[in-house]
C-alpha cells in the first residue's frame, strides 16, 4: 500500500545503504517537525515541541537495574545489538513476567492496538469510523472464544498466561499514555479522554484468533464461486477453478507413514485499515488490518536430512507470508531456564509475537521447527432460510441465538448491536457486500443452485435467505496450550502430541532434532463434511450439510525420514487424490514447492548442502510465468517496432525477478495485462485472485488457441495471437507511462517497491501523521508465486503487499550457525534505532547470525538489563 509521494518519510534513501551514516533521531524528528510547518492544516496537530518531547522518552530501558513488583527472583535481559532480547530466570514465572515486560518495552501500542482488533472495540479508539469493522468482528465473537479457552487452560498453562500479563501490567505502572507509546500522544489529539486497561490473559489467547483469520484460507474463493454461479455455467468455473495439477506439481506427503511405523521408528532413532473514513468492504477492511487471506498469503518451509547436508546434521528453513506490516508481526527472543528442570523446562529460541508469552517459530536445544499454512478449508458459508426470529432446521423451525451487545463510540453515543447465530455459526449477510449479495440472490445461473443440484427451489421451506460462517476458530481450541508444548518438545513423539493440540489455526509442521531426524505433521482441526464438499454454500436447513466432526490425529498425513532426505511445503497440496478425507480443493497450486524442491536436488547433486544455500533458495526469484511467456511470445506476430523490442527483453532473460531487471518489469506489466484483457476487462468480469491458480488457468489456454477465452468483445479482440498481441502492446504502452520510454531504465524493483506502513496511524489519511510512522517506498525484488513472495495484486498495481515476513534457517549441527531476520526490527519505537534496521538484509535477501547458546548470547550482548523483585 504505496503512500503518495508527498508522504514518503523523507529522512529514508530509495535504497538503503548499511554503510551511510545514520541521521541523528534529532535531526529527524526536525524534518519531521518542518514537514509538519509546511502542511497548513497540521500545525495543530504534530508541533516540533509536541514530537521532541514525546518521542524518545518511550524508548525501553536497556541496562541497569529496574526493581519490579511481582518478580520472584531477580532476571537478566540480554540485548544484541538488534534490540534482540535473551530472557534468563531461575523459575517459569519471572521468565514469562519478563517476557511481558519486554514485549510491552517494546510494543505496547502494538499489542493494545491488536487486542481491540480482536475483540471488536476499534470505534473506542479511533471513532464511528470503525463501526463497521467491530460490527464484524464483534459478530463473530473472538475475545469471548478466547475468554472459554483461558478459562479450559491446565493450571500450568494459565500460570504461564498470568504471568506473561503481570510483567505487562508490571510495565504499565510506570507507563501511561506517550511515555508507553509515541502512539498515545497522536492518540491524544482526537481521543484524548483514553486510558489504558491492565492486559489479561485473554488479550493474549485472542490474537490467535487474528492469525488464524489471516491464514483461514477458501472463504474468499467459496464466495467468489457462489457469485460467480449467479452468471457463469459449472464448466467455466471449473476452468477458472482447476484441480490441484497433481500430475507436475509435488505434494508434501505422498505416501502416509502408518502411525504405529512412525511411533516405532521414533523410539528406534529419537533419543480494515485504520483511516479516519467510513469502513466501505468490511471484509477489505478487515484484511488490511490483520492480513489479507488471499494474495500472497502462504509461507515456504522446508527440512534437509544430515545425508545431504556438509555438517551431516539437518537444516530446517522456513519464511512465513504475510501481510507487509511495520512493525513486523514477528518479535525475535530467547527464554532461557538459568537451570533446565520440570519447573522451568524452557531453553527456546525463536519468533514471537508481541502480547503472547512463549515463542511460536524457532529451535529448543533438541528439535527446530516451522510452520506453513495448511490450506485446507476449515471455514464453510450456510444458507439459512429465516423466518423471524427463528430458522428451518430439517423441517422445523428453531429459535436463532440473538444476543446485544454495547459498541462504545471515542466522541460519540454507544451503538447496540444484535447478533444472531445458528448452529452453523454467526449470520454474516448483511456485513459484507458479497455475503449479502449471496443472500439476495443464491439461485441465478445455470447451476441452478448454488446449493446443491439435488436440491430444487421447491423444496426449500419458506423464509427469507441469511448467510450464516462455521469457522473452527469460532469453536474454543487449545493451540494456546500446544505453544509451550512445541516449545518444551525433546523428541518426535512429543512434537506429535504439541502437534495434536494445535488445533487452530491449522498449519504445516516440520521437524528437527540433534539425533539427525526430520518429519513433518498435518494437525488442526479439520472438518470431515456431510453431503457438501465445502466448495460452494450449502443449504443450512439440512443437517445432511452439516460437518460431521473432525478427522481423527491419528488420520492426518505425517512423514518421518523419508527416503528423499527432504520435505518441503509451500502451502501445496498435502497429499494425492486417494486420501480418504477431503481436505480443500483450493490448494496453492504448487510452483514455490516445485521450484523449491527443484533448488534442493540440484545443489545436492552439485555437492552438500549448507546454510547459505538454504539462504540463497530462500532469495530465489525465478518468475515461472514469465519463463512461460517468454516462449510463447516467440513466434507472436507485432507490428509496433518498440513492442518487439520489449519482447525480445524476455528472450535474453535469466526469468529472474530481480529489482534492477527491465525484462522483469515488462514480464510482470504483460502477464498483469494479458490477465486483466482475459478475465477483468469483459462484460462479466472473473475474478484476478490468484496468481497461482491463473498461472495454470493461462498455461493450459496457451496450449488451447481454440478457447473461447481468447475472444473478447469489450477488447476488441478475436483469437490468441490477437490476444496476445494486444496484451503485448498495452504491457509496453502502460511501461512506458510508469517508467518513460528508455527500456534499458525500466526496472521492476521500483514497480514492485514496498512502503513499510505502521497498522494504525500509518494509515490514518493525515500525511503528516503517516510521515511520522512510516517509511519508504524502497525496491524489491521477489513476486507472487515466487519463492522469494514479495505479493502484489493483479489489477491494482504492483506494489508489494505481502512477503516473507521472517526467514530462518536452523543448523541442527550448531545452533550458533543459525540465523534469521524478519522485515522490520525489534522495537515497535518510531525513530527508534531497532525500528526498521532489520529492512536492509531483508531487502537483500541476507540473514544475520542467530546465537543461542550462553556463551554465544553474552559474547553479542550489548546491552544487559536486570529486573529485581
Amino acid at each position: 500500500m504505496s503512500l503518495p509521494s508527498d508522504t514518503a518519510a523523507p529522512s529514508e534513501p530509495a535504497v538503503i545503504d548499511p554503510s551511510r551514516p545514520k541521521r541523528s533521531i534529532r535531526r529527524r524528528i526536525g524534518i519531521i517537525a518542518f514537514s509538519t510547518v509546511a502542511a497548513l492544516t497540521s500545525l495543530a496537530l504534530i508541533a516540533a515541541g509536541v514530537v521532541l518531547w514525546n518521542v524518545q522518552r518511550s524508548f525501553p530501558q536497556r541496562d541497569g537495574v529496574i526493581s519490579l513488583a511481582g518478580l520472584n527472583r531477580e532476571v537478566s535481559v540480554l540485548r544484541d545489538d538488534l534490540g534482540i532480547p535473551t530472557v534468563v530466570a531461575e523459575n517459569s514465572h519471572d521468565l514469562f513476567f519478563a517476557q511481558g515486560y519486554v514485549h510491552a518495552q517494546d510494543r505496547f501500542w502494538e499489542m493494545d492496538f491488536r487486542r481491540h482488533v480482536t475483540a471488536g472495540r476499534l470505534s473506542e479508539l479511533f471513532g464511528e469510523s470503525q463501526l463497521g469493522t467491530d460490527r464484524f468482528l464483534r459478530t463473530l465473537g473472538w475475545h469471548e472464544i478466547a475468554a472459554q479457552e483461558v478459562e479450559a487452560l491446565d493450571d500450568a498453562t494459565r500460570a504461564y498466561y498470568e504471568a506473561y500479563a503481570e510483567g505487562v501490567n508490571a510495565y504499565l505502572a510506570d507507563h501511561r499514555g506517550s511515555a508507553a507509546s509515541l502512539e498515545y500522544a497522536v492518540l491524544a489529539l482526537q481521543n484524548g479522554a483514553y486510558e489504558i486497561e491492565p492486559w489479561t490473559p485473554v488479550d493474549s489467547v485472542a490474537w490467535l484468533k487474528a492469525m488464524a483469520w489471516d491464514l483461514r484460507t477458501n472463504i474468499e474463493d467459496e464466495t467468489a464461486r457462489a457469485v460467480l454461479a449467479q452468471s457463469m455455467d459449472s464448466d467455466q468455473i471449473a476452468e477458472l477453478y482447476p484441480d490441484y495439477p497433481f500430475d507436475t506439481n509435488p505434494v508434501i506427503v505422498p505416501t502416509i507413514v502408518p502411525p504405529d511405523d512412525a511411533d516405532d521408528a521414533d523410539a528406534a532413532t529419537a533419543g480494515a485499515r485504520i483511516s479516519w473514513t467510513e469502513v466501505g468492504d468490511v471484509f477489505e477492511a478487515v484484511g488490511a488490518l490483520l492480513g489479507d487471506a488471499g494474495e500472497g498469503i502462504g509461507s515456504n518451509s522446508w527440512v534437509v536430512s544430515g545425508a545431504l547436508t556438509e555438517g551431516g546434521s539437518p537444516l530446517l528453513s522456513n519464511d512465513p507470508h504475510l501481510g507487509a506490516s511495520l512493525p513486523s508481526v514477528w518479535h525475535q527472543i530467547g527464554l532461557r531456564c538459568e537451570t533446565v528442570s520440570e519447573e522451568c523446562p524452557f531453553d527456546v529460541s525463536g519468533f514471537s509475537f508481541s502480547g503472547m508469552p512463549g515463542v511460536i517459530i524457532g529451535h529448543n536445544a533438541d528439535v527446530a521447527w516451522g510452520f506453513t499454512n495448511l490450506t485446507t478449508d476449515v471455514t464453510d458459508l450456510y444458507l439459512e432460510k429465516i423466518q423471524g426470529d427463528s430458522y428451518w432446521r430439517d423441517g422445523e423451525l428453531v429459535p436463532l441465538d440473538v444476543r446485544t451487545e454495547t459498541l462504545r463510540v471515542a466522541g460519540g453515543s454507544p451503538v447496540e448491536l444484535e447478533i444472531r447465530s445458528t448452529v452453523h455459526g454467526p449470520i454474516v449477510s448483511g456485513l459484507t457486500d458479497d455475503f449479502t449479495a449471496i443472500a439476495a440472490e443464491p439461485r441465478t445461473g445455470e447451476t441452478g443452485a448454488i446449493t446443491a443440484p439435488d436440491d430444487e427451489p421447491g423444496n426449500e421451506p419458506d423464509g427469507e435467505y441469511a448467510v450464516s460462517f462455521q469457522w473452527t476458530a469460532l469453536q474454543p481450541g487449545t493451540t494456546a496450550q500446544a505453544l509451550f508444548a512445541l516449545n518444551t518438545a525433546r523428541d518426535i513423539p512429543q512434537f506429535r502430541a504439541a502437534a495434536a493440540l494445535f488445533d487452530v489455526p491449522a498449519q504445516n509442521l516440520i521437524y528437527a532434532d540433534v539425533a539427525g531426524n526430520i518429519g513433518y505433521q498435518t494437525p488442526g482441526r479439520l472438518p470431515i463434511r456431510g453431503k457438501g464438499d465445502g466448495s460452494m454454500p450449502q443449504p443450512g436447513w439440512d443437517s445432511d450439510y452439516d460437518w460431521q466432526g473432525f478427522i481423527p490425529f491419528e488420520e492426518l498425513p505425517m512423514a518421518f525420514n523419508p527416503e528423499s532426505g527432504y520435505i518441503v511445503t509451500a502451502n501445496n497440496a498435502i497429499i494425492g487424490p486417494d486420501y480418504p478425507h477431503e481436505l480443500t480443493r483450493d490448494w496453492d497450486y504448487g510452483w514455490r514447492a516445485a521450484r523449491i524442491q527443484h533448488l534442493i536436488e540440484r545443489t545436492a547433486a552439485a555437492g552438500k548442502l549448507t546454510a547459505d544455500d538454504m539462504t540463497a533458495i530462500q532469495a530465489d526469484a525465478e518468475f515461472w510465468m514469465g519463463k512461460r511467456l517468454a516462449v510463447a511470445y516467440t513466434d507472436v506476430p507485432v507490428a509496433d517496432d518498440a513492442t518487439r523490442e520489449a519482447i525480445g527483453l524476455l528472450q535474453q532473460w535469466d526469468a529472474q525477478n530481480a529489482a534492477d531487471s527491465p525484462a522483469a518489469a515488462y514480464a510482470n506489466v504483460l502477464w498483469d495485462e494479458l490477465v486483466q484483457n482475459l478475465f477483468a476487462r469483459r462484460a462479466t468480469p472473473a475474478p484476478l485472485s490468484g496468481h497461482d491458480r491463473l498461472f495454470l488457468v493461462v498455461d493450459r489456454l496457451l496450449d488451447d488457441p481454440g478457447s473461447s477465452w481468447w475472444t473478447n468483445d469489450q477488447i476488441g479482440v478475436s483469437g490468441r495471437e490477437e490476444m496476445l498481441a494486444r496484451s503485448a502492446a498495452d504491457a509496453y504502452t502502460r511501461l512506458v507511462d510508469l517508467q518513460g520510454d528508455n527500456s534499458s531504465r525500466w526496472n521492476w524493483g521500483d514497480l514492485h517497491a514496498i512502503t513499510l506502513t505502521n497498522g494504525s496511524f500509518g494509515e490514518s489519511g493525515i500525511a503528516p501523521i503517516e510521515a511520522l510512522f512510516n517509511r519508504g517506498p524502497f525496491p524489491v525484488s521477489g513476486g507472487s508465486s515466487i519463492v522469494d513472495a514479495t505479493g502484489w495484486v493483479l489489477g491494482a498495481g504492483f506494489e508489494t503487499v505481502t512477503v516473507p515476513s521472517m526467514r530462518m534457517t536452523v543448523d541442527l549441527s550448531d545452533f550458533d550457525s543459525s540465523r534469521w531476520n524478519h522485515l522490520t526490527g525489534a522495537s515497535g519505537h518510531a525513530f527508534h534505532p531497532n525500528y526498521t534496521d532489520q529492512f536492509a538484509t531483508w531487502q537483500k535477501g541476507e540473514q544475520t547470525p542467530w546465537t543461542f547458546s550462553p556463551e554465544a548470547v553474552a559474547r553479542e550482548a550489548t546491552h544487559t538489563l536486570r529486573l529485581i523483585p
